[in-house]
Order: structure tokens, then sequence, then C-alpha cells
């Protein structure tokens, strides 16, 4: 639980804790910001995962029809490039057309980074907390484990139980390293539409997927060590936040739209 709740306030409180000295400092655009959340909600959480449905095998990493896991991994590490990319560029190109200035690109990433930590870090912490919770005081085994299959019941409880503490901390630290990757692409794609070249767009959607292939293959199951996939991680994102420092300039004075 502790754990958790570690992975909780890092995926939490970092996001606002940028939104709020992002204000403090001038550059933070509300509507930027909210512009990338439901880009972020709307072509991968629904669109992405109805593509998702369609065509991977549920409940293993796989698609239907083929067990090849070269093809799962290139499926995996292309779809969310795809998917986010291309959402951005609709974000920036259509619905952000007077907002496409530095301070704007930092608040997109920062809306669509900061909702995927907040859904996929924090929301997952808390499910953890409350199981954990009714485990540990014989809630579960009353309440929740009737209504699902035995196997699928035991092996919540193992995860939940039996998770070191270290998994969870790493989980909230791979939001961060996500989050600033996903503000490096907004700017890369947003310097695309500023310049009227769609081949940025196509640069970030193969970083993307550059970045994803190795832990589709730790989930593939054909890497097995997390350490060294987080370590990588870790090496994306140094270089994103040097990107992110490194290209303001051609932004133009102030970071403005020419």
């Amino acid at each position: 639980m502790i754990g958790a709740a570690v992975q909780l306030a890092i995926s939490l409180l970092v996001p606002v804790g940028l939104a709020w000295y992002g204000r403090k400092k001038g550059w933070l655009s509300w509507k930027a910001l909210g512009v990338g959340a439901v880009v972020f909600l709307v072509f991968s959480q629904v669109l992405e995962k109805a593509l998702h449905i369609a065509v991977l095998e549920p409940g293993r990493p796989a698609l239907k029809g083929t067990d090849s896991v070269w093809l799962f991994v290139l499926y995996a590490a292309l779809a969310a490039g795809v998917f986010e990319e291309l959402g951005r560029y609709v974000g920036f190109r259509w619905l952000l057309k007077q907002h496409r200035g530095y301070g704007d690109g930092l608040s997109f990433g920062l809306g669509h980074g900061g909702t995927e930590a907040v859904l996929l870090g924090a929301v997952g912490a808390v499910n953890v907390i409350v199981l954990a919770s009714l485990i540990q005081s014989g809630s579960f085994d009353k309440t929740i484990a009737p209504s699902l299959p035995a196997e699928q019941a035991e092996l919540i409880k193992e995860q939940v139980l039996h998770t070191p503490l270290a998994m969870y901390v790493l989980g909230g630290l791979e939001r961060l390293f996500a989050l600033a990757v996903h503000v490096a692409l907004s700017l890369l794609v947003l310097l695309g539409v500023r310049q009227r070249q769609f081949r940025y767009v196509l640069y970030a959607i193969l970083l993307h997927a550059a970045m994803d292939v190795l832990p589709a293959l730790y989930q593939a199951k054909v890497v097995k060590n997390i350490w060294g996939v987080e370590g990588v991680l870790l090496i994306w994102a140094v270089a994103a936040v040097s990107f992110i420092r490194r290209i303001k300039p051609a932004f133009g004075q102030g970071g403005e739209e020419r």
C-alpha cells in the first residue's frame, strides 16, 4: 500500500505541480492543456482501444490469427505512435489555430501526458490501495471474489499482495518518463504544423514507435529484465528534456508563432 501511495503521489502531484509552475511562469495555456487531454482520451483511449479490441487476442499479447511475436511487437510499437501523433496533429492543426507558441506546445504535452499519468498511474494506484484494503480486511473474498473465476480472484490477490514496493515506485517514475516524451513529441508535431511540414509528424510517429519497441518486447516476454526496460526509458526521457530545452529558439522570439 505504501508503494501504491508513492505511485499515486508521483502520478498525480507532478502533473499538477508542473501546471502550477507553468501558470506561475506564464507559459501555461489552459486551452492547449485541455485540448491535449481530450486528444489523449479520444485518440488513445477510444480509437486506439477500439482497434486493439478488433485485432488483439483477449488476455494475451498476440494478434488474432497469428502467434507471431514480431508482428505483435510491430503492431504494439506503431499503434500508439500513429494514433497519438495524428491526434496531436489534429489538435494543433484544427483546434488550436490561435495557440501555436512554445508554451502552447508545453501545455498540450502536459495535458496529454498528465492525463495518461493520472489514468494509468494514479487510478491504477487507487485500485491497488482499495483492493489491498479489501483483502486485508477479508472483504475481498466475501464481495468481489465470488463474482470472478477462482483463478482470476487468486491472481488478483497474488499480484496485490506480492508485488514489491519498488515496482510501484518504478510505475510512478515511468509515468514521468512518458510525460517528458509526450511534451517533446508535442513540440515536434507543433513545429511541423507551424512550418507546414507533415514530415515532422512522421518523425514523431517513428520516434514514438521506437520508444515502444522495448516495452512491447517485455509485454511479449521476449525481454524479461524490467530494470533494463526502465533504464532505456529513462534515457528517452533525458533526451526528451534536452530536446524540449533546445527546440525553443525554433519557435521564434518569445516562442510565439510567426
